[in-house]
């Protein structure tokens, strides 16, 4: 068990055919952090989908000759994918793209629903036939039942969400529009912008944005609908203020990328801070503050800012390796092919080595030996996040207490079994520092959950569905 991407969506809108799936692609690059097993973009042509999905990072999926089959189109939606609910599997990429009486539907989503299992367990029992184990093919089935209700598809939606609950930044393509949703309570980010050429592009990140020549208007907010069609941009605010805002803390520590700015909170600055907090909580005397790539790095910068301890680049990553690197067997230690340990840095040094996460305690052991073999005099971690307590029921990879080191052990006990010198975590009552004081879900800390839950939600919980077919 670790702490894994998110899944990535993205949406394009255009008064005018375009290019959509090479603007999709560069989109899905610049948020394939989020998700690394899978991908696929459905290009809306005149009313007809084309699509394609697969099993594989970005540029394994999408050759150039697969995204020149694609025809122009005002319309697209993207999606990159690592599986919180459901297995890695070609059926549970997305778009998911339904045909039903009124037209054709596709949809993105980031996120998981907390009130998956009650409803998959209804449209079973109404006839509904599953192909996947995603929650997406849930919200994929009331969307379509509620669409063949309502007049609009924006009033499907609407519908659905009076229904579904938990975590879902999703974007939806009709024939003739692309809608997109989020939340009431924020847990995963969505925002939307425009490029010079009036294409509008909406993505989980604004580094998405930027990497495709959109200016950043701003973020979806909780609850929000947005409609973009001929008649323009129109924005459905039923279902805002109905929740407290709960957007996932890990997007600050840990899922977005640097450069993003969500809800109006820049990610790097919030990664600083961190670094500047742990600094004042857990001093320590060292030569060198080292950063685990990528995400612990800005923390950090801001250890070494706050506590004067000079910053070192003491861990190399291996940036080639994807989804097609084969876990080695035997003797040989996966992190040592991900991460080396520059020796020149910290030979003889007393190192604070600063990470974003410890969840199981065989990573962060992994990486304390490195520089321990590199020549660390000490080795004190610093961890840019609180202790993780409890499961996460709202996307991230964290759905059982069985592997949590800290249910079983306390710091010192935790210091020992990892091999540092010490050990020090994010103090809880900084994540409200973090977020601003505008509210975040710390469910995998405190165990403060926003919804209900149940006693199946783990990721895995629809598998036997299919494995009994």
């Amino acid at each position: 068990m670790s702490i894994h991407e998110e899944c990535g969506v993205l949406g394009i809108y255009a008064a005018e055919p375009v290019n959509a799936a090479e603007i999709a692609y560069y989109g899905l690059y610049a948020l394939q952090h989020r998700g690394q097993e899978g991908c696929g973009i459905t290009v809306n042509d005149d009313g007809v989908f084309t699509s394609y999905k697969d099993i594989g990072l970005v540029n394994e999926v999408f050759s150039k000759e697969r995204l020149s089959s694609f025809p122009r189109g005002c319309m697209a939606v993207a999606h990159t994918r690592y599986s919180t609910t459901g297995g890695n599997r070609r059926s549970n990429c997305q778009p998911i793209v339904v045909n039903h009486q009124k037209g054709s539907l596709a949809i993105a989503h980031n996120g998981n629903l907390s009130n998956a299992e009650k409803l998959r367990s209804e449209l079973e029992l109404s006839g509904a036939i599953f192909h996947t184990s995603s929650d997406t093919e849930i919200i994929a089935h009331v969307v379509t039942r509620e669409r063949l209700r309502k007049q609009a598809i924006e009033e499907a939606v609407s519908s659905t969400m009076d229904l579904i609950e938990g975590a879902y930044s999703m974007i939806l393509m009709s024939p003739q529009k692309v809608i997109c949703a989020r939340d009431p309570f924020g847990f995963r980010p969505l925002c939307y912008g425009k490029t010079e050429d009036e294409i509008y592009v909406i993505a989980s990140e604004s580094c998405a944005l930027k990497s495709v020549g959109a200016e950043f208007i701003r973020d979806v907010d909780p609850g929000e609908i947005l409609v973009f069609s001929k008649n323009g941009i129109e924005s459905m605010r039923g279902h805002c203020n109905t929740k407290e805002r709960r957007l996932c803390v890990f997007e600050y520590i840990y899922f977005a990328r640097p450069d993003s700015v969500i809800d109006g909170i820049s990610v790097h600055k919030s990664r600083i801070e961190t670094g500047r907090i742990l600094a004042k909580s857990h001093p320590v005397n060292a030569d060198i503050v080292v950063g685990v790539p990528d995400s612990g790095l800005d923390a950090a910068l801001g250890y070494s800012y706050e506590s004067g301890i000079p910053y070192q680049i003491g861990l190399i990553k291996n940036k080639y390796i994807g989804r097609t690197f084969i876990s080695p067997e035997g003797r040989l230690d996966q992190v040592r092919i991900k991460l080396s340990a520059i020796e020149e840095v910290i030979r003889n040094r007393r190192v604070v080595l600063v990470d974003d996460s410890i969840v199981r305690g065989t990573t962060s052991g992994r990486i304390v030996r490195l520089l321990r073999e590199a020549g660390a005099l000490e080795v004190h971690m610093r961890v840019s996040a609180p202790q993780f307590l409890y499961p996460c029921y709202y996307g991230t990879d964290i759905d059982s207490k069985e592997n949590l080191i800290a249910c079983k052990m306390d710091n010192n006990e935790i210091a020992r079994h990892i091999g540092a010198d010490s050990l020090g975590y994010l103090p809880i009552h900084a994540l409200d520092i973090l977020s601003e004081g505008r509210g975040c879900c710390q469910a995998c800390f405190d165990g403060s959950y926003p919804t209900k839950t149940f006693p199946d939600m783990g990721r895995d919980r629809f598998e036997r569905h299919l494995s009994d077919k």
